[in-house]
């Protein structure tokens, strides 16, 4: 199967790198760049299980166990293994994540892995690893302050102008008007 590239850089990141964030920023892009693809619900589930993974690696409880629960509703075991997956596998580490948290139970973080069933998959996913010089499979690296807490180390000035910009462009019309 041919996969889209953007997905082979999810999946490197979100078993390679652990950065959770760019998954979100990867897939994000993915989806709001092809809004007919009938992939989107999976897309949008599989954000929501990184950002899950952000919000809990990060302590987050009540974050991660909102993201999960709305993974939970987009990803099921079928559409998984037809994106070269253990849907199976996927879906009880999700569920099992979601189902301690929910229970309000404290346990040390830990990753879950998306066993990539696909081999042709897992070897385009472990070259791109490679390429970023990470291990394909490896753990976060909690000590490390640029992943654990990125949204709030990240450059948004951009973002910010953009707003200002809306602001100022409804404060004309409406004087305008």
């Amino acid at each position: 199967m041919n996969y889209p590239s953007a997905y082979v850089s999810y999946l490197a990141e979100f078993n390679g790198t652990r950065d959770f964030f760019e998954c979100h920023e990867l897939l994000e892009e993915y989806w709001k760049e092809h809004p007919g693809d009938p992939r989107a619900l999976l897309w949008v589930g599989l954000i929501q299980l990184a950002v899950g993974q952000y919000h809990e690696r990060r302590g987050n409880a009540k974050g991660a166990l909102k993201m999960y629960e709305k993974a939970l509703g987009k990803l099921d075991r079928t559409s998984l293994e037809r994106l070269g997956l253990d849907g199976t596998r996927a879906i009880a580490d999700l569920s099992r994540r979601y189902d301690y948290l929910q229970m309000g139970q404290s346990l040390p973080y830990q990753d879950i892995t998306l066993i990539v069933k696909d081999p042709e998959l897992e070897r385009q996913c472990i070259q791109l690893c490679n390429t970023l010089q990470v291990e394909w499979g490896s753990s976060s690296r909690m000590d490390t302050e640029a992943l654990i807490h990125r949204h709030k180390l990240r450059d948004r000035s951009d973002v910010l102008a953009e707003r200002a910009a809306a602001i100022e462009a409804k404060k004309r019309n409406r004087t305008a008007e």
